[in-house]
């Protein structure tokens, strides 16, 4: 059997993440190196919404520390709101993976940094399939920090 999977776009990816969020029961694990205030405010909101449904959520990205000037304030303020929701927050040094993985049962990989893309040329693949996903979970070392509801 085939790996269903679709191919995105700067201008198509936020739409079709926010409709597979919108339907995540359990889990998501979002990597992403960079964090802005600008996509914080956007998804801020749901990421409250799966809290309150009881989906836990973790955050893998780089230490605010590595960040220079208003990216270290806007990194720090997000992990703050995002801690303040009961997400947790991982570091990673030198951390360039951009992933999102939902109910490990789909993911999406590419370049697009899922936390604070604002303007370039970005591409995601949606990969659905819970074999796939586990092997992703398991290659990127974070099976340790989640676990199944």
């Amino acid at each position: 059997m085939l790996n269903p999977s679709k191919l995105y776009d700067q201008n198509t990816f936020y739409r079709a993440f926010e409709r597979d969020l919108k339907h995540c029961k359990r889990e998501l694990i979002i990597e992403s190196p960079f964090i802005t205030t600008r996509r914080m405010n956007a998804l801020l909101p749901l990421f409250a919404k799966l809290r309150k449904r009881g989906a836990s959520i973790v955050i893998n990205t780089r230490n605010p520390d590595e960040h220079d000037g208003d990216y270290y304030f806007q990194a720090l303020d997000a992990v703050t709101a995002m801690q303040d929701l009961g997400i947790t927050v991982l570091y990673t040094v030198g951390h360039h993976r951009k992933l999102a993985i939902i109910d490990r049962e789909m993911f999406y990989e590419g370049s697009l940094n899922i936390l604070s893309y604002s303007d370039s040329c970005e591409i995601m693949r949606r990969v659905v399939s819970s074999t796939e996903t586990e092997i992703l979970i398991k290659f990127i070392g974070i099976k340790q920090y989640v676990g199944r509801k």
